[in-house]
């Protein structure tokens, strides 16, 4: 397993740059992982990555692009202005989560 350093520590990671552990995640890195594929996060950003978090604690596997829209209450055109070109994947990126099913 291929590992890495941000916000100053190692951490493990998948070969497409996913992290395996979703614990070893805190804002800090977030911020981190988002500043690194181009994103600054504002307060609407971290409701979407905070969304993904709980659901992905509560449900066992990282929410698709409909879900964060249906349940998590943000439009899925906001998401795509917050998330340029591929919303769910760089979601669950800077989440520290499993890039969710059906996300290629």
């Amino acid at each position: 397993m291929p590992v890495t350093t941000h916000a100053g520590r190692l951490i493990q990671v998948n070969d497409e740059g996913f992290l395996t552990d979703p614990s070893e995640w805190d804002e800090d890195l977030g911020a981190e992982l988002a500043t690194a594929i181009g994103i600054t996060l504002t307060e609407d950003h971290w409701k979407a990555i905070r969304f993904l978090r709980e659901d992905f604690a509560e449900k066992g596997e990282t929410p698709t692009l409909r879900r964060v829209a249906t349940v998590g209450g943000i439009p899925v055109k906001q998401l795509f202005s917050l998330f340029p070109q591929k919303p769910a994947k760089k979601m669950a990126y800077i989440a520290g989560l499993p890039k969710p099913h059906g996300c290629v």
